[in-house]
């Protein structure tokens, strides 16, 4: 009955070596400015959008929303709507615009 944690702890550390994580999503960012000096960076993820205000570390994983022009994306907290190269976001619960205008510098 000894052995059993020490076979055990093989087992474990043999599991653990074995354990590989998903590969680093590329960082392929892309920056627009609004006319507020704001800064919004985003990246296109399958049908999804990932959204980062001002080089901040949160991401806001935004779902394709029906819009009557353009592209609309949000999660219920931000909303990030494009039409050709420009945009504007904003808060959803608020309604308060955090920039329009937005596109590429």
């Amino acid at each position: 009955m000894k052995g059993v944690p020490a076979v055990m702890a093989l087992a474990l550390l043999a599991g653990c070596a074995s354990f590989r994580s998903a590969p680093p999503v590329a960082d392929n960012w892309t920056t627009w400015i609004c006319d507020s000096k704001a800064q919004v960076l985003w990246r296109a993820v399958g049908d999804d959008m990932d959204v980062r205000l001002g080089g901040g570390d949160q991401v806001y994983r935004l779902k394709p929303e029906p819009a009557a022009s353009g592209a609309l994306y949000s999660d219920g907290v931000l909303a990030f709507h494009t039409k050709g190269d420009e945009g504007l976001v904003y808060w959803v619960a608020t309604d308060d615009l955090i920039g329009r205008g937005c596109k590429a510098p």
